[in-house]
């Protein structure tokens, strides 16, 4: 990136990203994303952002990630996640199908019980749990893919998230 910068243009430096580094990323994210080793390619994405942006070794990221439109690794992780969930949506059950009460939680998907870690770091439990923080308008929007799909990485690129602690409590 170093080396094409400065004979380049923005919009170039984002198209080389996408084709270099974030097709390379997003490779098994879904399944790699909730690891220890994602915690590396998340600084080597913030290192190549920065350089993008001509910006120092120290500066938060944050801001770059909205103003480019790319999404930081956790919220790709989070975008994954989600479009995989609409994907599959018949596998997972819906809160109508275990009882007939009208509730807040009925657009949510039901939580299966899994006390062990690794079922709790796979992609159907952590997939479901991610959903069902969504904003409601969010979940709303769920049965039509494409406009689901755009809406969640508005949301996403928004609120950049460098974690999935962080989108919990939020």
């Amino acid at each position: 990136m170093r080396a094409v910068k400065p004979y380049v243009l923005h919009n170039t430096l984002r198209i080389i990203y996408y084709s270099y580094f974030h097709s390379i990323m997003t490779y098994r994210l879904i399944f790699l994303g909730s690891s220890m080793e994602s915690n590396k390619i998340f600084r080597l994405q913030k290192k190549i952002i920065r350089i993008m942006m001509g910006c120092k070794r120290n500066q938060s990221c944050r801001e770059l990630f909205h103003k480019l439109g790319i999404l930081p690794l956790p919220s790709q992780y989070i975008f994954s996640l989600l479009i995989f969930l609409n994907k599959n949506k018949n596998q997972f059950t819906p809160y109508p199908e275990i009882h007939n009460y009208a509730t807040r939680q009925q657009i949510n998907f039901h939580l299966p019980q899994a006390n062990l870690t690794k079922c709790q770091k796979g992609i159907g439990y952590l997939g479901i749990k991610v959903f069902n923080k969504l904003p409601q308008y969010l979940k709303e929007e769920f049965d039509n893919p494409n406009k689901f799909k755009e809406s969640l990485k508005n949301y996403l690129s928004v609120k950049t998230f460098y974690s999935l602690q962080e989108y919990f409590e939020l």
